[in-house]
C-alpha cells in the first residue's frame, strides 16, 4: 500500500501547486488527480478551462477564479480559508503554477501567513521545450515572455546579449515575428529552437537559425503558442569582444580606466595585462616608453 507524506495526511489548512497537463492529458500524474479529488477547493486561472480537465476525470472539487487581475485580494480571501482549516489546489491553465503565473502572488502571501505548501511536479513547457531543443541544457535562463513595456524590454535584450546560458523565452503566434525581429538584431545569427504544440498531436521542433527563423515566419503565419529555445553566447566570443574593445585604447587610457575607479596601480596594470593578454612586465615597459 503506498503511503503519503505527514503533510498530505493531515490536509488541513494547505495549499498545494499541482501541475496540469500542457496538451496531452495522460500526462498528468496519479498524485495530482488525487489531491485535485481530495482538496476542499481548487483555484483555477480560467474556470471555464479547468472544467474540462475535471470533467474529463470526474472530478467534482468546487472551484474558484484566480487570476492575473484579481490574484492580490483573492490570494488573500484564500488564505483566510486556508487558516480556518480549507485545503486548496492551485493550477494554471496548462504546466506549473507560479511559474510565469499569479499563482506566485498566492505562495509568497501563504509563506507570510505560515501556510503549509506543497508543490506536486509535472508538466512544464520550459523545461519540456529546453529538453527537445538539441542545444546545452546543463545551463539555462528563464525569461518568460518578454516585457511589454519598451524599456524594459531593451534592457531585457541588452542583458540576453551576454547571457551564455542557452535561453528560454515564450512568445504569442501574433508577436512571434516582431520578437525573432528583436533578437536577431539585438544577439546576432544564433541557433534557435522554436517549439510549438508540446505534446500534442502536431508537436513540432524547428531547429534553424534566427536569420532563418525571421525569413520563415515572414513568408508564414505562426499559429499556436511558441516556446523559444535559444543558444547562449560562448565564453570565447565575449572574450574576443573584449579583447577587441581593449584594443582601441593605448595602454594610459586602459590603465585610466581602472585607476578612475580608485583601483590602485599595482592591481590596475595587473587588470590591464590580463584584459590585454600580456605579462604585467609588458604593460610597465609599454607605460614607460
Amino acid at each position: 500500500m503506498a503511503e503519503h507524506s505527514t503533510a498530505e495526511k493531515n490536509m488541513a489548512g494547505q495549499l498545494y501547486i499541482c501541475a496540469t497537463p500542457i496538451g496531452n492529458l495522460e500526462d498528468i500524474t496519479l498524485r495530482v488527480l488525487r489531491i485535485l479529488k481530495e482538496v476542499d477547493l481548487i483555484a483555477a486561472e480560467d474556470t471555464r478551462n479547468t472544467i474540462k480537465l475535471l470533467n474529463h476525470f470526474n472530478i467534482k472539487t468546487p472551484m474558484t477564479s484566480y487570476h492575473e487581475y484579481n490574484k492580490v485580494e483573492k490570494a488573500a480571501y484564500l488564505v483566510d480559508q486556508m487558516k480556518d482549516g480549507v485545503t486548496v489546489a492551485l493550477v494554471t491553465d496548462a504546466g506549473t503554477p507560479a511559474i510565469s503565473d499569479p499563482g506566485e502572488e498566492l505562495v509568497r502571501q501563504c509563506y507570510e501567513a505560515r501556510i503549509p505548501i506543497t508543490s506536486l511536479p509535472g508538466p512544464c513547457a520550459c523545461i519540456t521545450a529546453l529538453t527537445v531543443s538539441g542545444l546545452p541544457t546543463r545551463r539555462f535562463c528563464f525569461e518568460a515572455f518578454l516585457p511589454s513595456d519598451k524599456k524594459e524590454r531593451k534592457d531585457v535584450l541588452e542583458e540576453l546579449e551576454r547571457e551564455t546560458r542557452t535561453i528560454v523565452i515564450y512568445e504569442a503566434p501574433h508577436r512571434l515575428l516582431k520578437t525573432l525581429e528583436e533578437l536577431l538584431e539585438v544577439l546576432g545569427d544564433r541557433e534557435i529552437s522554436i517549439c510549438k504544440e508540446l505534446t500534442k498531436a502536431f508537436e513540432q521542433v524547428f531547429q534553424m537559425t534566427l536569420k532563418e527563423a525571421v525569413s520563415r515566419y515572414q513568408a508564414e503565419v505562426p499559429r499556436g503558442e511558441q516556446v523559444l529555445v535559444i543558444r547562449g553566447k560562448s565564453r570565447d566570443e565575449i572574450r574576443a569582444e573584449k579583447e577587441k574593445s581593449w584594443e582601441s585604447l593605448s595602454l594610459e587610457e586602459h590603465m585610466d580606466h581602472y585607476l578612475r575607479q580608485g583601483i590602485e596601480k599595482k592591481e590596475a596594470m595587473r587588470m590591464v595585462a590580463k584584459d590585454r593578454g600580456i605579462s604585467k612586465r609588458e604593460v610597465y615597459q609599454g607605460l614607460l616608453k
